[in-house]
């Protein structure tokens, strides 16, 4: 058991230190991606078609660039020792913004090299029901009082927590991105609906954040506050957060899906009329 010491002082709190599992973790995301696209092109690239594209390496390199951000200091040391609105933006980054960027960074062939051995498992939990029950229920674990006081006083069980939110979100955005043939995407108008849903989900544990009178999570009470903030303007911020940056991180992705639907049906519009 790896125990964190809590902070005293504000200054021990913004101390600098390395987070060397989370950057083991980003350093063999990044290298793996480099090197299994530079060993595997020549024998599984399909031909006629780009490798992987340059529009897909910037988005893979800006998922990592942002789990670095929020998982290493000071971002998360404030987060797990005085603030828990940082706790709350590292992990909709985590959830919300690195994986559909990882997705969207992996070329088709290489994704489906990866899953292969385990495709039939990752079939049955891409499907659309199980992919929401499993990340809506780790999210709403992940901010139960008793996990979040555990996170903060265990490097270990919050390592661990952080990767289950992250391996099902993962899971979560698979029927938006849909990396491979074999598990494709939903189609433009159930995937605007999939993610309406998942918009409406983290409402509950957000209004309950905002609306409560008393400390939801009392392990922050002991905890250095920096800047001021008071530990209940702290949760309330938090629970807006959750709200409102997760609701305009899936609602901008439904307008993205509905306007790249509306531009294709008007060019194959177009292609129809120019036919005839």
């Amino acid at each position: 058991m790896i125990l964190a010491q809590a902070p005293t002082t504000t200054s021990e709190v913004l101390a600098f230190h390395v987070h060397w599992d989370l950057l083991g973790l980003v350093a063999v995301l990044g290298l793996g991606y480099w090197y299994g696209l530079r060993r595997l092109t020549p024998h599984y690239a399909p031909q006629g078609e780009p490798a992987v594209t340059r529009r897909q390496q910037g988005f893979y390199y800006s998922g990592l660039a942002v789990l670095f951000l929020v998982t290493s200091w000071p971002f998360h040391d404030i987060g797990e020792g005085s603030l828990f609105m940082f706790h709350m933006v590292e992990h909709l980054a985590i959830s919300l913004v690195v994986p559909p960027l990882l997705l969207l960074g992996m070329p088709w062939w290489f994704m489906r090299l990866l899953v292969r051995p385990i495709l039939p498992a990752v079939r049955f939990l891409t499907k659309p029901l199980v992919a929401l029950a499993l990340f809506n229920a780790t999210l709403a674990l992940l901010h139960w009082s008793e996990i979040v006081r555990l996170m903060v006083q265990n490097d270990a069980i919050h390592f661990f927590a952080h990767l289950g939110l992250f391996v099902t979100a993962i899971l979560m955005w698979w029927p938006v991105i849909g990396p491979i043939p074999d598990l494709p995407r939903l189609a433009p108008f159930p995937r605007m609906g999939y993610l309406f849903l998942q918009s409406l989900v983290p409402t509950v544990p957000a209004s309950f954040l905002t609306l409560a009178d008393g400390v939801v999570y009392p392990v922050y009470e002991a905890f250095p506050r920096l800047w001021g903030i008071s530990v209940h303007t702290d949760q309330v911020v938090a629970g807006l957060l959750m709200k409102l940056g997760g609701g305009a991180v899936l609602w901008l992705s439904i307008t993205i899906i509905f306007f790249t639907w509306f531009a294709e049906e008007e060019r194959h519009e177009r292609i129809a009329v120019a036919s005839r």
